[in-house]
C-alpha cells in the first residue's frame, strides 16, 4: 500500500510552524512576491562542475575565459547534510525532502520525516492554493528528487508505490523517463483522471493544454552526449512552462538535470559536461520565459555533490577540456557499438576523436578481453587521464553546493544557508491561508 494512504488517518498537510514564522519575516512589505516559481535542481552538481563547465565552454581563440550563466546567476551557497542519523553526507532523497518540505530526514526518505511521517511539500502547498504544479526531469519521473516533491514513502526504492502515489498528487505536468514503473493499468487510471499519456518524445509538441504524463524512456532519458541535438530537458521545460502558465493563479515547476549525478557516479567527465551543457541551456530557456513573464522567480541549486571532481589532476597543473569535445558518444554507447566487431579499434578511434598510445591500447585491449563494463571503465579512465580530471569518490560528498537565482525576491537566497532554508524561503513566497490545509 502507498504510505500516504496507509497513514491517511495520520496525514493532515499543515504548514510547518517554522515556515510560517519564516514567512512573516523573510519578505518585507516592499518586496514583490512572484506569481510563478521554477525550482531547478542539478543533481550531483557540486561547485567543481560549474567551474569545469566554464573551462569546457571557453573559446580557445580569445584571451579571456568567458563567464557562463552559472557565473551570472550565482547568489549563494547551501549546506546539504541530512538528519544526524545518516551522518554528514546526504543522498538525493533526504536532500530533496529538505528542499521540498524544509525538514531534515534520513537518507532514502521520500517526503517523510525521521519518524517516517509524511511532511507537506512545496508542490502540495502550491496545489492547495490553486496553483498548477509540475515536474520535468531526465531520470525516471519517480526517482528520488521528483518523488520527494510529489509523494511520501519510507524508501526511495519503492518505485512502483511512488508511481501509484503520483495519481494522488494531482500534478498537472509530469515529464521524464520511467516507463517500466508505470503499468498499463496505472496509465489507464491516469487517463481516466484526464491526463494525456505520451510515450514518444515527439508527441510533446502536439500538447497545447491540459494535464500530461510523458514517459519518454524505460528509465533515464538518453545521455546528451548520445543525443546532442535532442535538447530534451530544455524542451520538456519549455512545454511545461507553456502549459502551467495557462493558470491565472500561477504555478510551481520543479526541473531536474537528474543524470549529471549519474555521470558523476561513473566519474565520467565527458558525459557530465554534456549534461551540464543541456542543463545550462535549460536555464537559458527559463530566463527567456522570465523575460516575458517578469513575475516568475527561478531558483537553482544542487542536492549534493557527486564524485569529488577535481579540475586539474595528476600533478600537472593543467586541465584539458578540448579532449572532451572530441567524443561523439558516451563511453557506454561507444562500447555497445563495437563489442561484436573484429576491428573495434577503428571504431573506437572514430568515436573518441583521438588515437590512443601504445600503452593505452594495451590497457584497452586487456579490458575488452574481460567484459564490457571493464572496457567502459577503461575508456572513462583514459579520458580522465588525457584531460587531467580527478575524482575522489564514485559516490556523494558532503561539500556545500551553490545557489543561483533571478526574478522577484531572488535576493532572499543570497549568502550561506541550509538547504531547508531554501524550502522555507520558497514557502514564504506562496500566498498562505487556511485553504493550504489538505487531507489525502
Amino acid at each position: 500500500m502507498q504510505l500516504n494512504r496507509t497513514l491517511s488517518s495520520l496525514f493532515a498537510l499543515t504548514l510547518l510552524s517554522s515556515a510560517t514564522t519564516f514567512a512573516a519575516n523573510a519578505v518585507s512589505e516592499t518586496s514583490s512576491k512572484p506569481k510563478n516559481i521554477v525550482f531547478v535542481i542539478g543533481d550531483g552538481m557540486g561547485p567543481a562542475y560549474t567551474t569545469a563547465y566554464r573551462y569546457y565552454k571557453d573559446d580557445p581563440n580569445t584571451d579571456e575565459i568567458e563567464s557562463t550563466i552559472f557565473d551570472r546567476l550565482l547568489v549563494g551557497m547551501a549546506r546539504t547534510s541530512p538528519a544526524k542519523i545518516s551522518g554528514y553526507v546526504t543522498d538525493s532523497a533526504a536532500s530533496a525532502t529538505a528542499l521540498s518540505a524544509g525538514v531534515k530526514t534520513y537518507n532514502g526518505a521520500i517526503g517523510v520525516d525521521e519518524h517516517k511521517q509524511p511532511v507537506t511539500t512545496l508542490l502540495e502547498k502550491a496545489k492547495s492554493i490553486g496553483k498548477s504544479i509540475g515536474v520535468a526531469v531526465t531520470s525516471q519521473v519517480n526517482h528520488a528528487t521528483p518523488a520527494s516533491f510529489l509523494a511520501h514513502n519510507e524508501n526511495r526504492r519503492n518505485y512502483e508505490q511512488i508511481a501509484e502515489d503520483y495519481l494522488d498528487s494531482d500534478a498537472d505536468v509530469i515529464l521524464g523517463g520511467g516507463q517500466r514503473y508505470f503499468s498499463d493499468d496505472l496509465i489507464k487510471q491516469f487517463e481516466q483522471k484526464g491526463y494525456q499519456y505520451l510515450n514518444q518524445f515527439e508527441q510533446l509538441e502536439t500538447v497545447q493544454t491540459g494535464k500530461v504524463l510523458g514517459l519518454f524512456a524505460d528509465v533515464q532519458l538518453p545521455w546528451v552526449l548520445d543525443n546532442p541535438k535532442g535538447k530534451q530537458l530544455s524542451k520538456m521545460t519549455d512545454k511545461a512552462l507553456s502549459l502551467l502558465s495557462q493558470n491565472d493563479k500561477g504555478f510551481v515547476l520543479v526541473v531536474e538535470g537528474s543524470i549529471i549525478d549519474w555521470a558523476g557516479h561513473g566519474n565520467d567527465i565527458a558525459t557530465a559536461m554534456a549534461e551540464m551543457d543541456e542543463f545550462a541551456n535549460t536555464l537559458a530557456t527559463i530566463e527567456r520565459f522570465i523575460g516575458t513573464h517578469p513575475d516568475t522567480l527561478m531558483v537553482v541549486t544542487a542536492d549534493h555533490d557527486t564524485g569529488g571532481l577535481t579540475v586539474g589532476a595528476n600533478d600537472k597543473k593543467s586541465w584539458n577540456p578540448a579532449i572532451l569535445h572530441k567524443l561523439n558518444a558516451s563511453p557506454q554507447t561507444i562500447v555497445s557499438t563495437f563489442t561484436a566487431q573484429e576491428k573495434w579499434q577503428d571504431t573506437l578511434v572514430q568515436k573518441l576523436g583521438f588515437k590512443p598510445s601504445v600503452e593505452e591500447w594495451k590497457t584497452l585491449t586487456a579490458a575488452k578481453n574481460e567484459k564490457d563494463s571493464k572496457l567502459t571503465r577503461a575508456i572513462i579512465n583514459l579520458v580522465n587521464k588525457r584531460s587531467n580530471t580527478g575524482w575522489t569518490s564514485d559516490d556523494h560528498t558532503a561539500v556545500d553546493v551553490q545557489v543561483f537565482a533571478t526574478g522577484p525576491a531572488s535576493e532572499l537566497f543570497n549568502g550561506s544557508q541550509d538547504n531547508t532554508e531554501i524550502s522555507k524561503k520558497l514557502d514564504s513566497l506562496l500566498p498562505h491561508s487556511s485553504s493550504n490545509i489538505m487531507k489525502k
